[in-house]
């Protein structure tokens, strides 16, 4: 079970495809497959409607630690999480054998970072 899990050479490849865009490749945070099942590509973020943006965007932008959520700088931060989380959703929602992106919150980025999520962030579909 596990090796099937592990081996999936598709998302190793559609990950690789990720880390070529720029856009992507270059935000603080690697958006990344972590599966492809039945047409589902499941995508990790560290977004979730649970867990405030105020609360991880100064680990990928440390200039933004203590700033408001509306200063300017952290509204902007947060227009770059979108847009970066939106093209790797499109580049892997348009593939072929990709018929649906779901997201999941990435857990062990944010706690290697020193972030809990909160027990109501493990929406399937967290950061949509």
């Amino acid at each position: 079970m596990w090796l099937h899990s592990t081996w999936q050479p598709r998302v190793w490849e559609i990950n690789r495809m990720l880390e070529a865009d720029p856009l992507v490749a270059n935000y603080p945070y690697q958006f990344r497959v972590l599966s492809l099942e039945n047409g589902v590509a499941t995508l990790l973020t560290p977004r979730s409607p649970a867990l405030p943006a105020i609360q991880f965007i100064p680990i990928l932008y440390p200039q933004l630690a203590g700033k408001d959520q509306d200063d300017p700088a952290m509204i902007k931060a947060q227009a770059d999480l979108v847009a970066s989380q939106r093209r790797a959703m499109d580049l892997v929602g348009a593939l072929p054998d990709v018929q649906s992106v779901a997201w999941t919150l990435d857990l062990r980025w944010l706690s290697d970072h020193g972030v809990q999520a909160p027990a109501n962030a493990f929406d399937a579909n967290a950061g949509r």
